[in-house]
C-alpha cells in the first residue's frame, strides 16, 4: 500500500492529489488544510472519479490520520502574489512550517517528506534544522520543474522528443538559479551544435540568454496570466512520488541539505539526486566548469543571506 499524506489542499495540493490517483501512484491519500471543509469537498470531488481511474481512498483528515505514511507532501503556505518573488516569502511561511512540524513528524515519523511551499529550499533548510527527520528523508521539489521548463523549451525549439533532451537547471528555485550548458544536450550532441548537426532541417542556435530568462521567469508569466501555478509542479512532485515509491534510483534536481560539495555546506539547493526507495540515496557529482561552479556558489550565497534574515 502507497500512503501519501498531503498537507494543503490549494490549487497545487489538490492537483497533485488527482493527479497522484489518475497516475495510479498512490492507494490512500489525506488531505489536511486548515479550512477543513476544503479538504473534505477536494477529497470528496477527486474520489467520485476513481471509478474511472485507479482504485486510491482519498479523504480528508487531520495529522493522526497520516500514520504509517509513505510521504508527507507540504504545500501549505501563502501563495505567490503577482509581482512578488519566491524569497519575499520567506518569513511568513518559514513560520507556518514551522508550526505544521511537530504535528505531523509527531504521527508520521518515518515518512519521507517532500516540500512543495515556495521558498523552497529556505523551507527545506528549515525542515532539516527543526523537523529531527534524517536529511535523506527530506526533499525539496527544487529545480525539477525549472528543469522540465527547460527541457519542454528546448525540445520546442528543436521539434524534438522531449526524452530526447537532457538538460538541468541547478541551484535556488528562482532568481540565482543557472543552467550547466556544458553538460546539455540532445542524444548526446551539445545543444550548442544541435542546430548544425541535423540536416534537411533548418534551426536557429539556441540562445543561452533567452532560455536562462524564461526558466527564471516562467513561473511568474504563468501567475500572470492566470493567478497561480498548479499543472506543472504538481507533475513533478508526482514524479519524485513515483521514484520514491518504485525502488528504482533516479536521478533528480530536487533540494537537499549540502555538506561541502563543491565547496559549499549547511544550505539546501537543487544538485542532482538519487532518488530511491524511500529516500536520497547520494548526489551525482557532475563535472562542471570553473564558471558553472562559480554560479552554483553564487546561487548558495544568494540563499544563505536570505537564511541570515530569517528566523528560523
Amino acid at each position: 500500500m502507497n500512503k501519501v499524506t498531503i498537507i494543503g489542499t490549494g490549487s497545487v495540493g489538490s492537483t497533485i492529489a488527482y493527479t497522484l490517483t489518475v497516475a495510479n501512484i498512490a492507494t490512500e491519500i489525506i488531505m489536511i488544510d486548515i479550512n477543513g471543509d476544503k479538504a473534505i469537498g477536494e477529497a470528496i470531488d477527486i474520489r467520485q472519479g476513481t471509478p474511472y481511474t485507479g482504485s486510491c481512498y482519498v479523504y480528508a483528515g487531520d495529522y493522526s490520520d497520516a500514520v504509517d505514511s509513505n510521504i508527507v507532501i507540504i504545500t501549505s503556505g501563502v501563495a505567490r502574489k503577482p509581482g512578488q518573488t519566491r524569497l519575499e516569502l520567506a518569513q511568513t511561511n518559514v513560520n507556518i512550517l514551522k508550526s505544521i512540524i511537530p504535528q505531523i513528524t509527531k504521527y508520521a515519523p518515518d515518512a519521507t517528506y517532500i516540500i512543495v511551499s515556495n521558498p523552497v529550499d529556505i523551507l527545506t533548510y528549515t525542515f532539516c534544522k527543526c523537523s529531527g527527520i534524517p536529511e535523506e528523508r527530506i526533499i525539496g521539489s527544487g529545480t525539477i520543474l525549472d528543469t522540465s521548463r527547460l527541457r519542454t523549451h528546448i525540445s520546442q525549439h528543436f521539434s524534438v522528443s522531449q526524452q530526447n533532451v537532457h538538460a538541468y537547471v541547478l541551484g535556488e528555485h528562482g532568481d540565482s538559479s543557472f543552467i550547466p550548458w556544458s553538460l546539455a544536450n540532445i542524444s548526446n550532441v551539445p545543444t550548442s551544435k544541435y542546430h548544425e548537426a541535423v540536416t534537411n532541417k533548418i534551426y536557429e542556435p539556441i540562445d543561452k540568454e533567452r532560455e536562462l530568462e524564461y526558466v527564471r521567469k516562467s513561473g511568474a508569466d504563468v501567475i500572470g496570466r492566470k493567478g497561480a501555478t498548479f499543472y506543472a509542479v504538481s507533475a513533478s512532485v508526482c514524479h519524485i512520488c513515483k521514484c520514491l515509491l518504485s525502488g528504482f534510483d533516479t536521478p533528480l534536481t530536487v533540494s537537499t541539505m549540502l555538506h561541502g560539495e563543491y565547496g559549499i555546506d549547511d544550505v539546501c539547493l537543487s544538485l542532482l539526486n538519487i532518488v530511491g526507495k524511500g529516500k536520497v540515496n547520494g548526489k551525482v557529482i557532475l563535472d562542471l566548469n570553473e564558471k558553472e561552479i562559480a554560479e552554483l556558489k553564487a546561487s548558495a550565497e544568494s540563499l544563505k543571506e536570505i537564511i541570515r534574515n530569517t528566523e528560523i
